[in-house]
Order: structure tokens, then C-alpha cells, then sequence
């Protein structure tokens, strides 16, 4: 059974920084896509950030430069370090996980996932000005 764990979300100030992380059991990290979206309260769900098995990454145009999105396979976890955050970034993430087979269904900045059939529960960020 897949299960993914988020951590580390909190409130901080505008221009401060926050580190989520999302523990994985039953699904090896390094081997799959994964990916961390976020929904804004009263906004649609948007992805954030996305690494496929290769390490490559591809983030939101609002998120580029600012976060970074990364894998530990020894811990089996993966990671958002969210920098110069604003307050627009407030609202809940989550980590999901693509599905272990079938085709890719979304290329973008060369990393291609398939749908994301794993998610966590969500935490809460929350950047104040």
C-alpha cells in the first residue's frame, strides 16, 4: 500500500523559507515522477514542481527560481525547499506520486509523468506579509 506523508509546512513571513517534505512507504521515490501541487483557498489545484526518475525537474513559471524540488532515496522522501516565499504561496501542498505503469500523460520542460494516482494528505503554508 502507497502511502506519502507531508511535513514541515507552518506559517512564515514574506521573504522567509520552508522545507516540505513528503515520506514515502511502498513506492521508491527515485524510481517514479513525483511532484508537489498546491491549492490556494477558493483557487483550482496547481502544480508546483515535478522530478522524474532522472532527477529532471520542472517548476510553475510563479515558482522558478525560488523553489527547488528534490529526492533522497537512502530516506526514500521527497522535498520542497521553498525560498523568498510571498504571500501568494499561501495554501495547502501535497506531494503525489505518478502511477507505477501506463503511458505518460503530461510532458513539460522535459519531464514527462504519468497521472498522478498517489497522494498525501496535504499541509499548510501559510506566508504573511
Amino acid at each position: 500500500q502507497v502511502q506519502l506523508v507531508e511535513s514541515g509546512g507552518g506559517s512564515v513571513q514574506a521573504g522567509g523559507s520552508l522545507k516540505l517534505s513528503c515520506a514515502a512507504s511502498g513506492y521508491p521515490v527515485s524510481t517514479y515522477c513525483m511532484a508537489w501541487f498546491r491549492q490556494a483557498p477558493g483557487k483550482e489545484r496547481e502544480g508546483v514542481a515535478r522530478i522524474d526518475s532522472d532527477d529532471n525537474t520542472d517548476y510553475a513559471y510563479s515558482v522558478k527560481g525560488r523553489f527547488t524540488v528534490s529526492k533522497d532515496a537512502a530516506e526514500n522522501t521527497l522535498y520542497l525547499q521553498m525560498n523568498s516565499l510571498k504571500p501568494e504561496d499561501t495554501g495547502m501542498y501535497y506531494c503525489a506520486a505518478e502511477a507505477l505503469t501506463g503511458d505518460h500523460a503530461y510532458c513539460a520542460g522535459g519531464v514527462c509523468c504519468r497521472l498522478f494516482e498517489f497522494w498525501g494528505q496535504g499541509i499548510l503554508v501559510t506566508v504573511s506579509s
